[in-house]
């Protein structure tokens, strides 16, 4: 049943003003029909989860009774101190800078509720993954679209409109495999970007939960981002053990740990006892169990991501641009036929049982048609042979 205005004039000002699911939401959740591949979601496969590990792992903590109980208890608000230590070793900062969130999206939101003044300006990346725009939502709805060029979030045009008197309070961009780009950000624009933060007063909240995902290329590194107090790294479990977790991690300037925790505090309390001691218990009983689990996904990822570019070539030869992943879960290609219409495509590629995102929907600024020309294919829990096959079906469609 919809809310008629009766029912809407009892909300407050921000439930009100919160836009409703379009366009990703409903492609990413819609149910498929029966026999249709699915290339919607940036999901980790289902062979590439610890599942056994995750079992024992389990078990031995409820034949634990002290553990077991500890686990039924609060936790501390920054998040369990065996946790944080092992984060803070893997990213390569002081435990005192972590905070546990439940998941990627809570750590986006806690970012955007502590620095972004309500109606503030925030740069965003275009295409821009549009979750971080619902979490935004929660303080404003003014944004600057920033190009994301084959090396990243366009710092360069950045720096124009800031010395050009525009000023904003933060700047967001996905890193590493960008969400759809697929590309990465130089090290040389990481730390421009940087530098145009604390010389201008924002802060950038870095967005990074295929960072572990690298499966070709050079890493870029995250130095320029830990060594500012001007950048907010927010992480995930959910791409590398699954987003059933719901656990995360931020990795803060030293003077946002008290703030952020204070607001955290008025909202989710803390990230769920049991499972920070199950993925406390997978991290440190053997420490070279997660850089395992990390491999297995990329070389699977490596291979999917092949094969899906191998079958484009074959089968549309010269349809579309496309320039391989370092790593990630997708791949953003270009039509290179103009006749070629991107929204019948894609309603004709789902009648023949092949559903993808289409560009359309990452499009920060709707005026700039640039992403329209692309696909966002998501091929992490495809196999090879699904992969080929899906391609067939967009063969047709074409």
């Amino acid at each position: 049943m919809t809310a008629g205005p009766e029912e809407q004039s009892g909300l407050t000002a921000l439930a009100r003003g919160l836009s409703a699911p379009k366009g990703f939401v409903d492609a990413s959740l819609a149910a498929p029909a029966p026999g249709a591949i699915s290339l919607l979601g940036g999901i980790p496969a289902p062979v590439a989860l610890p599942v056994e590990a995750i079992g024992r792992a389990s078990e031995q903590l409820w034949q634990d009774p002290d553990a077991a109980v500890a686990g039924l208890q609060y936790a501390p608000a920054r998040g369990s101190a065996a946790l944080c230590d092992w984060i803070a070793r893997w990213e390569g900062v002081d435990p005192s800078r972590i905070v546990v969130t439940n998941g990627g999206m809570h750590g986006l939101s806690l970012a955007v509720l502590t620095v972004v003044e309500r109606g503030a300006t925030v740069a965003v990346d275009d295409p821009v993954f549009p979750g971080f725009l619902w979490a935004l939502e929660m303080s404003t709805t003014r944004t600057l679209p920033v190009p994301v060029l084959a090396d990243g979030f366009d710092v360069e045009h950045l720096a124009r409109r800031l010395a050009g008197g525009t000023r904003i309070a933060a700047a967001y961009t996905v890193p590493d495999f960008h969400n759809p780009a697929q590309v990465s950000l130089s090290a040389s624009k990481r730390q421009a970007l940087i530098e145009l933060a604390e010389r201008y007063g924002f802060y950038v909240i870095v967005d990074n939960p295929y960072r572990e995902l690298r499966f070709g290329g050079q890493d870029q590194g995250v130095a320029a981002f830990h060594g500012s107090d001007r950048a907010i790294h927010v992480n995930t479990f959910t791409k590398t053990l699954g987003p059933g977790w719901r656990v995360g991690w931020l990795v803060l300037p030293e003077h946002l740990v008290a703030p952020v925790i204070r607001l955290r505090n008025r909202l989710d309390v803390h990230t769920s006892s049991v499972t920070q001691a199950v993925i406390e218990r997978l991290l440190t009983d053997d420490v070279l169990w997660f850089d395992q689990v990390v491999r297995n996904a990329t070389a699977l990822y490596r291979e999917r991501a092949g094969a899906l570019i191998d079958a484009l070539h074959e089968q549309l030869p010269g349809a579309f641009d496309i320039v391989a992943p370092e790593g990630g879960l997708f791949l953003w290609p270009r039509l290179t036929d103009d006749a070629v219409d991107p929204a019948a495509l894609f309603r004709r590629a789902a009648a023949h049982g092949v559903l993808y995102q289409p560009g359309e929907f990452f499009a920060a600024d709707p005026r700039q048609r640039s992403s329209a020309r692309h696909l966002r294919f998501s091929y992490s829990d495809r196999t090879p042979d699904e992969l080929r096959e899906a391609v067939r079906r967009l063969a047709l469609a074409f």
